[in-house]
C-alpha cells in the first residue's frame, strides 16, 4: 500500500503540513508507505490546451508535473491538501491538478482520493468541492472521515490548536487506510468493475 500525498501549499513547515504530517503518522502506523510532494513556491504553468501529452504521454511543460506523474500510477489513494484563498485552492495548485490529471493517463480506476482544506475560517467546504472533483472525474473513490475534511489555523502551528480537525484528519487516514486495504482485496477476488467505451456528446453541435 502506497499513499501520495500533495501539500499545496507555498509555506514550507505551515499548517497545510502539519495536517499532512498528522494524516502521515497514522498512514505510516498502518503499515501505508508514503510519499509527500510540496508544490511549495515552483513556477507552476497552467494547462494551454495544447494537447502534447496525448500524442507523446507527458506534460509539455516538464517540471514538477511530469515528476510527479510516475508516483500518482503507483499509488494506491492519493491526498491532496491545500491553504483556502478566496474559498478556492490555492492557484499553482490548481495549474498542477489540472496538469497532472490530464497529462497522466494512467488508469485511476479504484485509487482512493482524499481532500483537505485549511483556512482561517470560511472557505473550507468550497475548496473540499472543488478539489473532489478532480477524484470523481477519474472514477476515484472518495475518502471522508466525519466530518467534511477541514482543519482551522491562520498563524503558523495554529491548528494544532484545532483538536477537532486534528482528530478529523487521523480519523480520515484511518478510513482512507481501510478502503484502500477492502478495494485492494476486492480486486484479488472480483476485479475491477466493467469498462464500457466511453460516450462524448456536447452540448453544442
Amino acid at each position: 500500500m502506497k499513499v501520495l500525498m500533495i501539500n499545496g501549499s507555498p509555506r514550507k513547515g505551515g499548517n497545510t503540513a502539519a495536517a499532512v504530517d498528522e494524516m502521515k503518522k497514522i498512514f505510516e502506523s498502518e503499515g501505508v508507505g508514503v510519499e509527500v510532494v510540496e508544490i511549495g513556491t515552483a513556477d507552476i504553468h497552467g494547462c494551454i490546451a495544447c494537447n502534447t501529452c496525448v500524442k507523446k504521454g507527458a506534460c509539455v511543460f516538464d517540471d514538477i508535473v511530469n515528476e510527479t506523474a510516475p508516483k500518482l500510477i503507483e499509488a494506491d489513494g492519493l491526498v491532496v491538501a491545500t491553504p483556502v484563498y478566496y474559498a478556492s485552492a490555492n492557484g499553482s495548485l490548481i495549474s498542477f491538478l489540472d496538469r497532472l490529471f490530464y497529462s497522466c493517463s494512467c488508469d485511476k480506476t479504484m485509487k482512493v482520493g482524499a481532500a483537505v482544506a485549511i483556512a482561517r475560517r470560511g472557505g473550507l467546504t468550497a475548496t473540499f468541492d472543488e478539489l473532489n472533483k478532480y477524484f470523481t472525474i477519474s472514477g476515484m473513490p472518495v475518502a471522508s472521515g466525519y466530518y467534511w475534511n477541514g482543519v482551522h489555523g491562520a498563524a503558523k502551528g495554529e491548528v494544532s490548536d484545532d483538536a477537532e480537525g486534528m482528530q478529523m484528519m487521523r480519523y480520515l487516514a484511518r478510513n482512507m487506510t481501510f478502503l484502500m486495504k477492502s478495494i485492494a482485496l476486492g480486486k484479488e477476488q472480483y476485479g475491477l468493475p466493467e469498462r464500457e467505451q466511453r460516450i462524448y456528446t456536447n452540448f453544442v453541435r
